[in-house]
């Protein structure tokens, strides 16, 4: 299906991307946000913000805010901040010494529990010094401007792939922000793509009379998979489903990649299964222990899914459709905990319930924001899923900061009204790492979920034959340069590592 909007106007925020913000309401932050860690001295503050400020001509979006569109008649739009500050976006901080882990972890909380202000760019960056072995960068970016993908993307193009940094071709251009639209010329634009959009579905229907079985069979396949997710029940209740607070706990596991492909080669299915069944595994003890009885539980744990072909790499927006896979945290055996989420899974991906949801999601360009927003909001309110799982893969080749080599990134998902958890992961140069998000209040044991989690993938590396790491999954591991190939054009695979 095409997207009108972007074909009228660009810099208008698709339904996808507009539902992010009517999400984001009371204690519910929209924004993703990672812990990056790097080796050596920190920078200097005003030489980040040179060097970032350098490149910001690479990610346009970076220099710009929202406009609303009056009356509610039409998406947001992007325009250009007459008064961006990058000194605003780019903040400098530092930990008491020695800088240990857990205080970067109660400080990483404190600065992703901060919802953006929308009246500027959506994004920021912290620098943390005294951090022990080097410093840390957390960073913080709207989901209505990047999903997991295309942050990956803006990494690389802030980051260099050398330890000397290399120039970038129309660096120190002055940058002149485009005038701001009035009020009347933003309803204008609206008005008349809206007016555009029977001309659009006249040029869809005249697609179909060209190519009637191509587009048959491609609505074969869309209403199959709206079908699955009508079919899919809502999620059971859970101490993860609770009112939350606008305070987060945010902590992490350190993996090894190439642990979890041995663990998948060893017993069958995807890394994506291996790290599905980690998951159940260290929920059921983490509810156990708790006292919550898991005989016959089933959570349901949303698995974002990316829909960006390789020729939509960075560009920004996002890009995304879901699946909804079930996590038997009430099996104890791990064997039998992988084989239930492999068959799922495989089940899953047969019956096109991510194609299902991605016709749903574009269906939201034709309909009024107002009913978007309502839409978003009686979404917020049923629970489809307990919690997220999101896993997105990273480029496996080292990344430096003015020539300080970047260690480890532990990626935050933001956390919906009424969900208390959720569990993020990206890889990068050979590891693949967790991030835990939580309300604060809900879960105060977050860091046991953690220790679970560990001995969850431990428990799968026994089974797979292969001996225990000293620390756990917090095991560095060897590493690899290895370049997977592109999967190809268009192709759906779940947000991490398709193997």
């Amino acid at each position: 299906m095409r997207d009108t909007a972007a074909v009228a106007n660009p810099d208008r925020l698709t339904a996808l991307d507009a539902s992010f913000l009517h999400l984001e309401r009371g204690a519910a932050h929209m924004h993703v946000a990672s812990c990056i860690t790097f080796r050596g001295p920190a920078p200097g503050h005003g030489e980040l913000i040179a060097a970032v400020e350098s490149r910001l001509h690479l990610v346009p979006r970076y220099r710009q805010r929202l406009a609303t569109v009056p009356f509610e008649q039409g998406r947001p739009v992007w325009v250009d901040d007459p008064y961006f500050n990058p000194s605003y976006h780019i903040r400098h901080t530092a930990l008491p010494r020695p800088g240990t882990a857990e205080e970067l972890k109660r400080l990483a909380g404190r600065v992703f529990s901060q919802r953006l202000d929308r009246s500027k760019p959506l994004w920021e960056l912290w620098l943390v010094e005294h951090v022990e072995d080097g410093f840390a960068v957390l960073a913080k970016t709207h989901h209505a401007l990047v999903d997991g993908i295309s942050g990956v993307d803006i990494t690389t193009v802030l980051f260099d792939a050398a330890p000397e940094p290399v120039p970038v071709a129309g660096a120190g251009e002055t940058w002149v922000p485009r005038p701001l639209p009035s009020g009347a010329e933003l309803l204008a634009d609206a008005l008349i793509e809206r007016a555009t959009l029977p001309a659009e579905m006249a040029r869809g229907a005249r697609a179909v009379l060209r190519g009637p079985r191509r587009v048959a069979a491609s609505a074969a396949r869309s209403l199959g998979g709206i079908g699955a997710i009508a079919r899919a029940s809502g999620a059971p209740p859970s101490p993860y489903n609770v009112p939350i607070s606008p305070h987060r706990r945010f902590t992490w596991v350190d993996g090894d990649l190439g642990r979890f492909r041995a663990i998948k080669s060893a017993l069958g299915g995807t890394v994506n299964d291996v790290v599905l069944a980690a998951v159940a595994g260290a929920l059921g003890r983490h509810l156990r222990r708790g006292g919550h009885p898991t005989r016959g539980l089933v959570l349901r744990a949303m698995v974002p899914v990316s829909v960006r072909a390789d020729l939509e790499r960075g560009a920004l927006g996002n890009r995304v459709s879901a699946m909804y896979a079930p996590l038997p945290v009430g099996v104890t055996d791990p064997a039998e905990r992988l084989m239930l989420v492999r068959e799922a899974m495989e089940g899953l991906k047969e019956s096109g319930q991510a194609v299902g949801a991605e016709v749903i999601t574009q269906l939201g360009q034709f309909a009024p924001p107002t009913i978007m927003s309502q839409a978003a909001r009686l979404q917020a309110r049923q629970r489809l899923f307990n919690l997220v799982v999101t896993n997105v893969p990273g480029p496996q080749f080292p990344l430096y900061l003015l020539g300080r080599r970047l260690e480890r990134i532990y990626p935050m998902v933001p956390l919906a009204a009424g969900q208390a958890l959720g569990i993020a992961l990206m890889s990068y140069d050979g590891q693949l790492d967790f991030g835990l998000s939580a309300d604060y209040d809900a879960l105060p044991d977050l860091e046991a979920l953690a220790t679970d989690l560990t001995e969850a993938v431990e428990e799968l590396a026994v089974l797979a034959g292969l001996p225990r790491c000293p620390g756990g999954a917090r095991g560095r591991g060897r590493r690899t340069n290895r370049r997977r190939p592109a999967a190809p054009a268009g192709s759906r695979t779940p947000a991490g590592s398709p193997e």
